[in-house]
């Protein structure tokens, strides 16, 4: 079923792109456009009321009907999925009658513009995650919604808006989550305390902030931060003792351990090591850096470095291997000749 629709709104978006713009007539008065302009909006030919509306405001931009011809117009826009346009005549119209007793319409389509926005042909007939997605238009439309309320809190449109706002907030909780997510499976785990923390200090009362102190406590963890994951974890138990990751309890990461070891390395089971794994506080500019330091070291000429009673030059005792770096043949021979 949902393959049908999707092939029948392939079939209708063809043929309106391949059909040819309509030609009002330019005889037609203003209350003839008026009314063919309703008339086509009460069938649902958007695409035909919005021409008749537009030339109803350019011939008779003072007349009886331009206000309400400019409220139509952005109705007419956003029922025929153009976003773009619907907005733009929404901006416009407020730009214009900022005081108009229906102005707080305009505010209203404006941000149900940006709501339907993130919802496409695929997300209408598919299972899709919309709070995995970019939430820009969310984002637009929570901060539309939030201007209407403000301004207008008495208005008919405000108990719908503010419905929707409880949603659009959820959803850019959610999101935030998954991006921590992202980032504790990324080992940025600085990044991903950040997100959580930013969750839970401005997404309150939302289903997030238990999600937002997990990865914080596991973030905080991963970097040796007690203090902070004891805090983190406390106040997980305390506000949500049914969370998920509390096992008995106990705290359980989202995350697990990643295995940093190449490709070559996991095939061969660690007998070719193309570059050993870093020890904690290591990094691979350190490694850089001393490596240059023992080259320079090593080309100093032998009259320059110092020299004992005899004259014979003081060598440094070698180290022992402290990083635990085996040659090729020690790895082929199982350490057996090491």
């Amino acid at each position: 079923m949902q393959v049908k629709h999707l092939l029948l709104i392939a079939i209708l978006a063809l043929t309106a792109a391949c059909s040819s713009k309509e030609v009002v007539d330019e005889n037609l008065s203003e209350v003839e456009l008026y009314q063919q302009a309703q008339n086509d909006l009460d069938n649902n030919s958007y695409t035909s009321a919005t021409a008749k509306l537009k030339a109803l405001e350019s011939r008779y931009p003072f007349g009886r009907y331009a206000d309400q011809a400019q409220l139509e117009l952005i109705y007419a826009n956003y029922k025929n999925a153009e976003p773009e346009a619907a907005k733009s005549a929404a901006e416009r119209f407020i730009r214009l009658h900022p005081q108009h007793p229906n102005v707080d319409y305009a505010y209203y389509l404006k941000g149900l513009t940006s709501f339907d926005q993130d919802v496409g042909l695929l997300a209408r007939f598919l299972p899709l995650d919309m709070t995995k997605r970019d939430p820009g238009a969310a984002r637009d439309s929570y901060n539309e919604f939030a201007q209407l309320t403000s301004r207008f809190p008495n208005s008919r449109y405000s108990p719908d808006a503010k419905q929707r706002m409880i949603y659009l907030r959820n959803l850019l909780a959610s999101y935030e989550i998954h991006v921590a997510d992202y980032y504790l499976t990324r080992q940025a785990y600085v990044a991903a305390a950040n997100r959580g923390r930013y969750v839970v200090e401005n997404f309150q009362e939302t289903p997030s902030v238990g999600d937002g102190l997990a990865v914080m406590t596991e973030a905080y963890q991963r970097l040796h931060l007690d203090d902070l994951a004891a805090t983190s974890l406390e106040t997980l138990k305390l506000n949500y003792p049914d969370h998920p990751s509390l096992v008995d309890g106990q705290f359980t990461p989202r995350v697990g351990e990643v295995d940093n070891r190449s490709w070559l390395s996991k095939a061969t089971l660690g007998l070719i090591e193309s570059r050993p794994p870093l020890p904690p506080g290591e990094t691979r500019a350190n490694q850089d850096v001393q490596r240059q330091f023992q080259d320079a070291k090593e080309a100093i000429p032998n009259e320059l470095k110092p020299k004992d009673e005899n004259g014979d030059v003081i060598e440094e005792p070698e180290a022992e291997n402290p990083s635990g770096d085996r040659s090729w043949f020690s790895y082929m021979t199982f350490g057996l000749f090491d």
